[in-house]
């Protein structure tokens, strides 16, 4: 039987001045330590190939459950961001050179863990002319090659806004593209510096118009200090652009130097939002504590086969 796969790779801390003091987790939020042998089995074969995970930089809380299962999410063009977000845990500074090596390792991996869907996602590289779509690209027409009926998600950066990038992206073929809004529009400047809300509902619009069988999707984190009103908005804001797929999970602190959890939600105000997603016509919405992108990422893909665009 074979697996799905996602695998982006994040390290760092990000400085963000006074530090505010944590909040006890709630119980809902406590997981079980990795450690079984499928998660040993592919912490063995991504050291081997040398390659980086979001699920280990990023500290997701799902490693344990995503990687015993043999399910990981790539993360290409190096582990350096030229970005600083205050929610991120993944370093940011000057990149080193792209690894032309990176697309084929990839495939190898996804070859050797026998996937049947994976998840590729990078660091921000504001320092390349085309954003790394180029690579994206290529990692996409290597998993085809050595893996043909593997079906590929691409959590993509905003490329600055620029178009030929993202089309570049798009006509490689990825099964699913994805863009995260992250949070709403009004905490941008702390919670993402360099990006912006318009930009990134204006990379989901042009997508859907590029390839309108190719499926969108979004991810937004709560416990930031949003409003109810101002996270009900921005869900309306991304159908309002045709997204598809909907994930919703709760911000987790990497660190104290890192923006601070406003409050935690509670499991059945995840429910709640679900069920008013679903209302506003996305066609799978995945919301919970613990939900990240890239988790559970074939089924959310499976709720879209076979239905076309709206």
């Amino acid at each position: 039987m074979t697996t799905p796969v996602t695998i982006p790779l994040i390290r760092g801390r990000v400085a963000r001045g006074v530090a505010a003091p944590r909040q006890p987790k709630p119980r809902w939020l406590r997981v079980r330590a990795p450690g079984s042998s499928g998660y040993l089995r592919v912490k063995r074969i991504l050291r081997g190939l040398d390659l980086n995970t979001v699920c280990e930089e990023a500290g997701c809380p799902n490693i344990g459950e995503c990687w015993h299962h043999g399910t990981a999410t790539f993360m290409i063009l190096g582990d350096v961001c030229t970005r600083s977000c205050g929610y991120c845990n993944v370093v940011h500074g000057t990149p080193r050179a792209l690894d032309g090596d990176e697309p084929q390792r990839v495939a190898d991996a996804v070859g050797t863990l026998g996937l049947a869907y994976v998840v590729v996602t990078s660091v921000d590289r504001d320092d390349l002319p085309d954003g790394g779509a180029s690579v994206f690209a290529a990692v996409v027409r290597e998993i085809r090659r050595r893996a043909p009926d593997c079906r590929v998600e691409l959590l993509v950066p905003d490329f600055a806004g620029r178009a030929a990038p993202l089309e570049r992206v798009l006509d490689a073929g990825p099964d699913v593209l994805n863009h995260n809004v992250e949070t709403v529009e009004r905490l941008y400047r702390a919670a993402r510096p360099g990006g912006r809300y318009r930009r990134a509902l204006d990379l989901l619009a042009r997508a859907r118009r590029h390839r309108p069988a190719t499926p969108t999707k979004s991810g937004v984190m709560v416990g930031l200090g949003e409003t109810q009103a101002e996270l009900r908005a921005t869900l309306a804001d991304l159908r309002e652009v045709g997204c598809d797929i909907l994930t919703i999970g709760q911000y987790l602190r990497p660190s104290a130097a890192h923006l601070p959890v406003e409050r935690y939600y509670h499991p059945d105000e995840f429910a709640e939002l679900r069920t008013h997603a679903l209302t506003l016509g996305f066609r799978h919405v995945e919301s919970g504590p613990l939900v990240r992108s890239s988790y559970h990422a074939r089924e959310q893909a499976d709720a879209c086969a076979g239905a076309g665009p709206e």
